[in-house]
């Protein structure tokens, strides 16, 4: 609407301005018209003009002469115009500013445009722009006529147009339109607002509902009782809020199942991996056994070590998955961050296969979560990062915190053999594992820790070189 507004405004303004010039250029052809014609009767009355009749052409004599600018000059300043008479070869004869063809600025021959209208086309009267160095102006030229019909001279008016009478016309009308369309895009931008606040007053309802939209929860319908445009929109806004709490609760069973499904698999993977050497190792006594075997303490005492391992594993397998599965029953308190950091370094210290390069923060960082979660997050990382680094190699492992904002970052940077550009997207997917044997929860537990105190993890890899590990918590005010 503004853009056509603008374009309006445009079109109408060219328009009249194209308007004023046209009707100014034409008032004063008018006037010169008009101005001509007079100096025509006056000089017919006021000179009698000799002509060779074998010619036309005009035969003035000394005395003549000075009669016709007697004559051309007082008709001159009682129009206040300057006259100038050509005979028909187009020279000049008489001007009332002699001046300036004395001086040889201006020819004294008659312009040969104007003189090919009137000599050859045989006009009337012929209108001619014309410039004197930068000043332009209008000239009218007119053959003077005899009684007879005969022409035998022409009679020129230069007219000197003023552009300051046009540009202030035209700075008027473009003050009067601005200040009209000003108006008017005043009155039109109140109502606008009017109207506007009726519709987003009504429609502000059905945004906010909107922005409470949740999945995690049942989201409320919007009452409207009158059956306008609005309670078509907000019955359909019903609807969509209807069909979206099925599809969040159809959505939130298929997941839940799925991630079962998930679960039941892996721990049957894992459980089933034990439990393959543990009925090896008894169908081997089992064997022994009957075949009486000399050494059948010794062999008891092997395999009896091979199931206890095994059966660790299978605890490790379940505390792990227990762990997993509990970690939103976790209990929040204030944690300082460098106090249980520093515990859990302590206790890889005395590791002669690892160097620690830890750069902490003198200072209390309170954070708002589980210890225990905090305890195992670090542990995790720190495991990760020497179990990266090349077995016929020193792990190098740095620990630095720095604080950005209201929240402090721990970044822990190792000397491993890096993450591979095609594995970085599942890092944090449970189950997903890069090792030999584990239950691929680790990260995926780390993750979710960190998210329930708020804060975030991500990582940055370079193949070869090492990963650093970024984990960040929001400080307690």
């Amino acid at each position: 609407i503004i853009f056509i507004c603008v374009v309006s405004f445009l079109v109408i303004g060219v328009a009249t301005i194209l308007f004023f010039i046209n009707r100014y250029q034409n008032t004063n052809r008018e006037r010169l018209s008009k101005s001509i014609r007079i100096m025509e009767s006056e000089l017919k009355s006021a000179v009698v003009l000799n002509r060779d009749s074998m010619n036309n052409t005009l035969s003035i004599n000394q005395a003549d002469r000075k009669a016709i600018e007697s004559s051309i000059k007082r008709i001159s300043e009682i129009h206040g115009t300057d006259v100038n008479l050509y005979d028909l070869n187009g020279r000049l004869l008489v001007s009332s500013l002699p001046l300036p063809y004395i001086k040889g600025i201006v020819s004294t021959m008659m312009n040969p445009v104007a003189f090919y209208h009137l000599h050859q086309n045989q006009e009337v009267q012929y209108f001619q722009k014309e410039e004197i160095g930068k000043l332009s102006y209008v000239s009218n030229y007119k053959p003077v006529i005899d009684e007879n019909g005969d022409k035998y001279a022409y009679l020129n008016i230069p007219y000197f147009t003023s552009q300051e009478d046009l540009k202030e016309e035209i700075s008027n009308f473009i003050v009067t339109i601005i200040n009209l369309n000003a108006f008017i895009f005043l009155i039109a931008g109140v109502i606008a607002l009017f109207i506007t606040n009726r519709i987003t007053r009504t429609f502000s309802l059905i945004g906010e509902k909107m922005k409470k939209i949740n999945l995690e929860k049942r989201n409320e319908a919007i009452t409207w009782t009158r059956s306008d445009e609005i309670g078509q929109l907000v019955a359909e806004y019903n609807k969509m809020v209807d069909k979206l709490n099925d599809s969040a609760q159809a959505l939130a069973k298929t997941e839940r199942e799925g991630a079962w499904r998930e679960m039941a698999k892996q721990i049957a993977h894992e459980i089933k991996n034990p439990l393959t050497p543990m009925k090896l190792s008894m169908q081997y006594l089992q064997k022994a056994i009957e075949q009486g075997t000399p050494n059948i303490m010794e062999l008891t005492n092997s395999v009896s070590k091979t199931l206890v391992e095994q059966i660790d594993h299978l605890s490790m397998i379940a505390s792990e998955f227990s762990q997993f599965a509990n970690i939103e029953n976790a209990r929040r308190e204030d944690v300082d961050l460098n106090e249980t950091l520093n515990g859990v370094l302590q206790l890889y210290s005395t590791n002669e296969q690892l160097e620690l390069r830890i750069i902490l923060l003198q200072q209390p960082l309170i954070v708002e979560a589980d210890r225990t979660h905090i305890n195992r997050i670090f542990t995790n990382l720190l495991q990760n990062a020497i179990q990266a680094t090349p077995e016929d190699e020193k792990a190098i492992v740095a620990i630095e915190e720095f604080r950005e904002g209201n929240s402090v970052i721990v970044r822990i940077s190792d000397n491993g053999h890096g993450i591979d550009d095609t594995i970085r997207e599942h890092i944090f997917t449970p189950n997903f594992t890069t090792k030999s044997s584990g239950t691929g929860l680790g990260l995926a537990m780390c993750k979710r820790m960190v998210e329930h105190a708020r804060g975030k993890i991500w990582f940055q890899s370079e193949t070869g070189k090492g990963t650093t590990f970024f984990v960040e918590f929001p400080l307690k005010d």
